[in-house]
């Protein structure tokens, strides 16, 4: 991936600085040889990715940077934790108030979710601004660069919308007035608007020119998820329109080859993945010119850099949810590749260095050693402290289960059970007929021993029996762990403030919606608060 982000970073230098000078030239009319001046730079499709570059750049950081939207959407749901450790993690208690729903205005993990996607909105909206008006006039794509770059604004709509709800729509970049707040309705209704509009329009191949951007299949998978949620969003569900869209990525991967389920569920989440066929939209990242996904050193415990070879020392904060661990199948190899168990050995002298038990004693305390740590994103011999996975925000597999659960909810359950199966297969092989799922199955209550624990085990039983679809939820987790669905999930099928885990305890409905920040409602008095803050 090195050569793609050295291409981005030199062409975001040099838009940049055709910006900056400007003003300079019409006032001096110097002829400028040390800069490239805006009325110089005639973009030519070979040129796009200087021009969108910066909108995809804000979702690095955005998405697995330090109290980015992995933090958010997994340490608020029932897999991840971070409790307080012998070398710290308190950290004024963001992690306690995250886990426990007693999150504020002032909450450093959502404030950033709102900031970065307005960053990318407010970026898209300025090259749009600039190729709508002919400052820079592209002299063939021009319409397939407009789509993408509202498709990419309608992404980031898309996750205000499911995180902060009720957040002003902009698409003006001259306007100077402060931006009027729209509801949730109005917000879901201009993302799928913007989605419908620009998909056809958008680039449908498939290949290293569109790896990490907005294609028309990763748009329709965006929509998908919209239409997924929709109910949640506006109240009126669209099953019967997330199937329609999933099938056309389903066709395309069915007739083209575009799009398949890796034989190894580790090779989607490998250091170089970003020739795997089930990524349908991934967040690009690279060790030395794309450092932001630094999730494995959030988890790892600091003598782990002698298991990896590390070139930096880890931090050792979170680690998975000892309830949630124990609803895997022990033959679900999943497990395995998805978490760090059990002894660790020095790479160099193979002695143990500590070994990783599945319990912690509170979100207050706990031992270096507890809890399950996150190994699903391969962690390589010498790896830097910035890893090389690319992140899936959408993957094949998740199509297939958006479809699933969509017929599932409209009473169409073996036919989601062959597709559920169709999933688990590759993670059966010591025991195959495991994989294989009913739709009576499905239509289960979860595995999950919700309730709220305390010196080791559970002291406030609820169970999982009693939620709809609550065997698709667990699958849902197994298959999803550790990529930023699980408080998504949570929300739709009604567990997310109703039931306990670990020491987080039923919550009010109003914190499906995370406040807007104070800085913003303090600044802009069109806005109001969201319910509950």
């Amino acid at each position: 991936m090195q050569k793609l982000f050295q291409t981005s970073r030199i062409a975001f230098m040099l838009i940049a600085a055709a910006l900056l000078f400007t003003t300079c030239k019409k006032k001096l009319e110097a002829e400028v040889y040390s800069e490239i001046i805006e009325s110089d730079f005639i973009p030519t499709s070979n040129d796009v990715n200087s021009l969108v570059g910066p909108v995809y750049a804000n979702m690095r950081p955005m998405i697995a940077s330090w109290h980015g939207y992995w933090d958010l959407e997994e340490e608020s749901a029932d897999q991840i934790i971070t409790p307080a450790r012998p070398r710290g993690w308190y950290d004024g208690g963001t992690y306690q108030r995250m886990h426990r729903h007693l999150w504020t205005p002032v909450q450093t993990q959502p404030n950033n979710l709102w900031s970065r996607c307005f960053t990318g909105i407010n970026t898209a909206n300025r090259v749009l601004n600039q190729i709508e008006s002919g400052r820079l006039p592209i002299t063939s794509g021009k319409e397939k660069v407009i789509a993408e770059l509202k498709t990419a604004r309608a992404f980031y709509y898309y996750l205000l919308c499911d995180n902060h709800g009720n957040v002003p729509i902009v698409t003006d970049f001259t306007n100077t007035e402060l931006p009027k707040q729209s509801t949730r309705k109005e917000v879901y209704d201009f993302v799928v608007k913007e989605l419908l509009e620009n998909i056809p329009i958008l680039d449908p191949a498939v290949d290293k020119t569109t790896y990490g951007r907005f294609n028309r299949w990763a748009a329709k998978a965006v929509l998908a998820k919209v239409y997924l949620n929709a109910g949640v969003y506006t109240g009126t569900a669209q099953w019967d329109k997330c199937i329609e869209t999933c099938n056309d990525i389903i066709a395309e991967a069915t007739t083209r080859g575009s799009y398949a389920l890796e034989a190894k569920y580790r090779d989607i989440f490998k250091t170089n993945n970003e020739g795997s066929k089930e990524l349908v939209f991934a967040i690009p990242y690279d060790e030395i010119f794309a450092t932001e996904q630094n999730i494995h050193m959030k988890a790892l415990d600091a003598v782990m850099q002698q298991v990896y070879n590390m070139q930096t020392q880890p931090w050792g904060g979170n680690c998975a949810v000892p309830q949630f661990i124990d609803t895997y199948d022990p033959d679900d190899q999943r497990l395995k590749d998805s978490w760090i168990m059990g002894p660790q050995y020095n790479a160099t002298t193979g002695k143990e260095v500590i070994n990783y038990v599945n319990t912690v004693t509170s979100i207050e305390i706990s031992e270096y050693n507890h809890g399950y740590r996150m190994g699903k994103f391969e962690i390589k011999m010498g790896v830097k402290a910035g890893l090389s996975n690319d992140f899936p925000m959408f993957r094949y597999a998740d199509v297939l289960m958006m479809k699933a659960e969509s017929l599932l909810r409209t009473g169409r359950a073996d036919e989601a059970a062959t597709i559920v199966s169709q999933v688990r297969q590759r993670n059966f092989s010591s025991n195959p007929a495991k994989a294989i799922v009913t739709g009576t199955d499905l239509m289960k209550g979860s595995s999950y021993r919700y309730g709220y624990w305390e010196n080791g085990q559970i002291s406030q039983l609820q169970g999982g029996g009693d939620i709809p679809y609550g065997r698709f939820l667990d699958e849902l987790g197994w298959e999803f762990t550790c990529e930023a669905h699980r408080r998504q999930d949570l929300i739709r099928f009604g567990v997310f403030t109703t039931k306990m885990w670990f020491q987080h305890k039923v919550s009010s409905a109003e914190k499906t919606l995370f406040p807007i920040p104070l800085t913003e409602v303090t600044k802009n008095p069109n806005l109001k608060q969201n319910p509950g803050y």
